[in-house]
């Protein structure tokens, strides 16, 4: 029987469904939950701004966007992003997805939280984007019919999703601080870790090798 939440299909394809029974084992409920709102609320947000992702590739991205923060893919520190990104890539080609439809995704997840450019790219890089914003600072929020909205947490709740989502941030980048360089996720460790402070771009030119 076809699951639907807030009038959104979720994708049945063999794919979406190994991808959800992974990232529920694999992760912990915070996680499952706000990736699936994350898919929920990407879905609804394309809807609103003409986007017509492919259904099963937003849904991978959602799922695996934040794998990164709990499941390092690689041996060498990297962003957490490009960790969930390259494992999500590695699911879809192990699958017989092509290559194309791995990079679309790979993206999506990669640049889910730069600020500015995913939001102009593809449609499945776009929506993902904005469903991520949604769901952790209430982009558009307001605007979402609020029956849709209760729908969505009642399936997926919230909790305490604020503190703890800043948590598993912390705890996902505290180990690999230089990672977050350049990036949103550098305010987390500023302000939850004692005695850390992210280097600048003036740092980075003011300590540069070049003597004028």
């Amino acid at each position: 029987m076809t699951e639907i939440i807030a009038g959104v299909e979720i994708p049945e394809t063999q794919a979406a469904a190994e991808a959800t029974r992974l990232v529920q084992d694999t992760t912990s409920p915070l996680i499952f939950h706000h990736s699936r709102r994350v898919f929920l609320f990407s879905a609804i947000q394309a809807r609103e701004l003409g986007l017509q992702p492919d259904p099963e590739l937003l849904y991978l991205s959602a799922l695996f966007h934040d794998t990164g923060l709990l499941t390092p893919f690689s041996n060498v520190e990297q962003r957490f992003e490009l960790d969930g990104a390259d494992h999500a890539r590695k699911f879809l080609l192990d699958r017989g997805f092509s290559a194309a439809a791995a990079e679309v995704v790979w993206t999506a997840i990669a640049l889910h939280t730069t600020p500015g450019i995913p939001g102009r790219m593809g449609d499945e890089v776009a929506a993902t984007h904005f469903g991520v914003l949604t769901d952790v600072v209430g982009l558009g929020l307001a605007g979402l019919n609020p029956d849709r909205v209760e729908e969505i947490t009642a399936v997926h709740p919230r909790g305490d999703f604020k503190n703890e989502f800043l948590r598993a941030f912390v705890d996902g980048l505290s180990h690999r601080p230089d990672t977050t360089y350049g990036t949103v996720n550098a305010d987390v460790l500023d302000h939850f870790v004692p005695g850390f402070r992210s280097m600048s771009m003036v740092d980075r030119i003011t300590v540069s090798p070049w003597s004028a």
